[in-house]
């Protein structure tokens, strides 16, 4: 049995599993999907501090290398269940089970992707689901955003002030985010609106060239840029945990300023709690003070 066992390799369970084994803490942690997480697709990071420029998977990498040589043990695997019993846990998974005494859930969020063909190989290389992480790349450029809520109305904003122009295009004949949003963005000389069209196809092989959009009365509008910025929604993975949690309305995990959540030596870190800044640095932040925590419990037993 384990100190902790986190779930989620991404920044905010390495990060947790560095601070824990720094405290004496035995650690297992658990990946289903790759190291790294989202950050691992991203191409090039530079808003990391004292880091200038770095690749997303060098980084996760490096962070992995870090807490393996530190005694991290490693599995692949997809917890289906969590339970506490007799005052540890168990995490159940297709072929083994993991056992205890705190766990931090780290498992992320997934990107509400468009479907279309080619879209995974042009992540990185010209589409990207995060304008505060790779928006500077394309200063200057024509670029265009997906999107009709307010994390898409925000980054609209954000990318037109270094962008020469962001066409912002919805499938709806309306924006469904804050008014203030909604009137900031109209006042800007450099952001066009289409309404009422979707997206059907991408174009270029290894690198973004240009889309093609369909609109609700069947005209078709095609558009040349170098970058897509998609703001359609996150999906959190978290209902195998919600025995043990409380979930907000979107499903995302809520808990208090030390990553606690109602169910005493579980924690939480990431982009899978409630929290209005994801980014690379608060995934970092929280993985640290969950781990901080949970060995503070630890002590406690």
């Amino acid at each position: 049995m384990k100190d902790v066992l986190i779930i989620g390799a991404g920044a905010a369970g390495m990060t947790a599993a560095l601070y824990a084994l720094r405290n004496g803490k035995s650690v297992t942690i658990v990946e289903q999907n790759n190291i790294g997480g989202q950050i691992a697709e991203s191409p090039r990071v530079e808003n990391f501090p004292t880091i200038m420029q770095i690749s997303g998977t060098d980084f996760a990498d490096q962070l992995f290398e870090q807490i393996t040589q530190r005694g991290a043990e490693f599995a692949f695997a997809k917890i289906t269940r969590l339970t506490k019993k007799d005052g540890y846990f168990e995490a159940e998974s297709e072929f083994e089970n993991f056992q205890a005494k705190s766990v931090i859930i780290a498992c992320g969020v997934e990107h509400r992707k468009l479907g279309l063909k080619n879209e995974e190989n042009l992540i990185g290389h010209g589409i990207s689901y995060c304008a505060l992480c790779d928006g500077a790349f394309y200063a200057g450029e024509d670029v265009v955003l997906i999107g009709d809520a307010n994390t898409a109305l925000q980054y609209a904003l954000l990318l037109s002030s270094y962008c020469k122009s962001v066409h912002v295009v919805t499938m709806f004949d309306k924006f469904f985010g804050d008014e203030v949003l909604v009137k900031a963005l109209k006042n800007k000389d450099n952001i066009k609106v289409t309404h009422n069209a979707k997206l059907i196809e991408l174009v270029g092989e290894e690198q973004l060239e240009g889309l093609v959009f369909e609109k609700t009365n069947g005209e078709k509008m095609s558009l040349k840029t170098k970058a897509l910025f998609v703001a359609i929604g996150q999906i959190p993975n978290n209902k195998t945990f919600e025995n043990l949690v409380d979930l907000s309305k979107d499903g995302y995990i809520i808990c208090d300023e030390n990553m606690a959540t109602k169910t005493p030596g579980l924690f939480v870190a990431g982009d899978c709690r409630v929290k209005k800044v994801r980014q690379l640095t608060t995934a970092c932040a929280d993985g640290a003070i969950a781990a901080t925590s949970a060995s503070s419990f630890l002590q406690t037993i």
